[in-house]
């Protein structure tokens, strides 16, 4: 597997946690009273974070992706459903 496949792949699953996160867990939370929910989705999220992390590092170092594209993804994962504008500019750069 590629480093820009790889990098798509850890983003699409980040992003699908950081929507849990903020429309599963957040409202348990808050509306239901299980801190809980927000402790376990907040970990998985952040373990998931660190690999996209990972795999936009070594996309960068593989030259996979100009430096410009990396950062780009790396700040789409932030926002909610960013992932999904990270994935079309991953998806273009794969097929050229």
């Amino acid at each position: 597997m590629n480093e820009r496949r790889a990098l798509r792949i850890a983003s699409i699953i980040e992003g699908a946690s950081l929507l849990i996160l903020l429309l599963v867990a957040m409202p348990l939370k808050y509306a239901l009273g299980y801190p809980v929910a927000v402790r376990i989705a907040g970990s998985v999220h952040g373990v998931l974070f660190l690999a996209m992390l990972s795999a936009a590092f070594r996309a960068a170092l593989e030259r996979a992706l100009s430096g410009r594209a990396v950062l780009r993804v790396v700040a789409l994962s932030v926002v909610p459903f960013g992932f999904v504008v990270a994935d079309r500019i991953l998806r273009v750069r794969d097929r050229g």
